[in-house]
């Protein structure tokens, strides 16, 4: 890997391309590299994990919503799948991407990647792929693009923190979904630059979306940055540029909303020209993508930060009698668990039985108290309206607190994989006076944790989340697609799509489309 430099520059510079962020990444994208065999079985295995969580979702409103929104721009010839409808049924890529996003988001429960920022890398999936599909690509198209997807979101994640300016992710996700469909599409470098450009500029948005009273556009926004990213690369195949340079302009949002702006703001905006902001890490020339066998999936449907905790309150129920005995429960973690999903956040939601469900799988506090009590993670049954608001469960919920311990924060930023971490210490005290004490670094599904995913888990992961939405049939059919996705030919993708039984998918409210 190269560390490349990344700073704001005025106007006068005139700062060559090849100088530019988005010109080197660009070139990532152009690169012919091979595709590694075990990054080749690791797409299989996210492609394979999206289906799941989107079929698990597919008859809630957001995604019912965002479907009934695609099935308004139908094709006649070509066009991408959508997530649950008729063998047949296609509709413009960039409308596929918006609906199939939507499915694979809505549960919070697919792929993930976590560095300077937060990322669900797996999102790049359905741009991607609906591009393939309307192009008549191959299985052997698609992996390359995949493989550029998920290499320059995460080394984008690596260097550039978004959340700490309170810009949400997705500003990440339009840049690599529009890299990826250029290297599908074995785009020229010019092309691939001016995309990427156009899709950061139009994917910048806040992180309200992920705070107070958090809505279905939770699950909206990652779809809305593939659909614009596929909108950008349409119109600079057609010859149309971007503003220019994207990352290190005077106004751009570097300079404006991230780094560049804290310096202006503390010191003047002439410092802010000295010093460099990120040192952002790409692939050299002819060095493989490997990106994607960094990031990991959830086993359970809730924040990633939770999942080790999830499965620590499953270990220390064990050692329970009697959840009224207990006084107070103090979880010792780091910086982001605290102030995103804990008490650090001072977000009363996040205490309330009546919260929503993209609020609560966002609150430490009613997922530890959860698992604490149930000893199980349910994607639907842990979330009930009904489950939540269980007198026992809001008072063992309202005794959880978490606080900031250094040496956890430490490792959630560890440049060391042996010891990165996202779990924590809990101390569960009792009315007695007595204390429970453990603690978990990674969960049992991360690659370093007890029980480690791999294909059987992800295709296990499949066939529970699916089981008595689609027939055995049309489950065994779509992994087989899916695991032969090196031999699809071209115009062979649509396979990669899941049907329901037929009477069974709900139609959305009416709308304009």
């Amino acid at each position: 890997m190269q560390l490349h430099p990344v700073k704001v520059y005025p106007s006068k510079a005139l700062l060559k391309r090849e100088d530019q962020l988005a010109w080197k990444m660009a070139a990532v994208a152009a690169d012919k590299v091979a595709v590694q065999k075990d990054v080749q079985e690791m797409i299989i295995n996210r492609i394979i994990d999206n289906a799941s969580v989107a079929i698990a979702a597919i008859n809630r409103r957001p995604v019912v919503s965002a479907r009934g929104m695609a099935l308004g721009h139908k094709k006649r010839e070509g066009g991408a799948t959508v997530f649950g409808a008729t063998a047949g049924t296609t509709v413009s890529p960039e409308w596929a991407a918006w609906a199939n996003g939507t499915a694979v988001r809505e549960l919070d429960m697919h792929d993930t990647f976590l560095a300077a920022e937060y990322s669900h890398p797996g999102d790049n999936i359905p741009p991607i792929l609906a591009v393939a599909q309307a192009m008549g690509r191959s299985g052997k198209d698609l992996i390359r693009g995949l493989a550029t997807g998920y290499e320059l979101q995460i080394d984008l994640v690596r260097a550039i923190s978004l959340h700490e300016h309170k810009v949400d992710h997705i500003a990440h996700l339009g840049p690599s979904a529009a890299a990826g469909i250029g290297t599908l599409l074995k785009l020229p470098q010019e092309v691939i630059f001016q995309s990427i450009q156009q899709a950061l500029h139009t994917t910048v948005s806040f992180r309200q979306s992920r705070k107070g009273e958090i809505s279905s556009w939770k699950a909206y926004a990652p779809a809305h940055a593939g659909k614009l990213a596929i909108e950008a690369v349409d119109r600079c195949m057609r010859g149309e540029g971007a503003p220019s340079p994207i990352y290190e302009g005077e106004d751009s949002v570097l300079a404006w909303v991230l780094s560049g702006r804290t310096i202006a703001d503390q010191k003047s905006r002439k410092a802010m020209y000295e010093e460099v902001l990120y040192n952002v890490p790409l692939p050299a020339p002819g060095e493989a993508k490997r990106a994607i066998m960094d990031s990991y999936t959830k086993e359970h449907s809730a924040e990633y930060q939770s999942q080790a905790l999830i499965d620590l309150a499953f270990r220390m129920r064990e050692q329970i009698a009697d959840f009224e005995k207990i006084e107070k429960i103090i979880i010792h973690t780091s910086h982001h668990t605290h102030y995103v999903i804990g008490t650090g956040a001072n977000d009363p939601q996040k205490m309330d039985p009546k919260a929503s469900r993209e609020t609560l799988d966002h609150s430490i506090m009613y997922i530890f108290a959860v698992a604490l009590q149930d000893g199980r993670w349910h994607h639907v049954d842990s979330y009930a309206p009904k489950r939540a608001g269980r007198a026992d469960t809001v008072r063992l919920w309202h005794k959880i607190e978490t606080t900031e311990a250094p040496e956890w924060t430490e490792r959630y930023h560890s440049k060391d994989p042996d010891t990165l971490a996202f779990g924590g210490r809990v101390e569960i005290i009792f009315k007695d006076g007595s204390k429970l004490v453990d603690e978990l670094g990674v969960a049992n599904a991360h690659p370093r944790g007890a029980r480690p995913f791999a294909r059987e888990q992800y295709v296990n992961k499949f066939l529970t989340l699916t089981d008595g939405i689609i027939t055995p049939r049309e489950a065994n059919r779509f992994l087989e697609a899916a695991q032969n996705l090196p031999k699809l030919a071209a115009g062979e993708l649509s396979a990669l799509t899941v049907t329901l039984p037929r009477g069974t998918l709900e139609e959305a409210k009416p709308g304009i489309f």
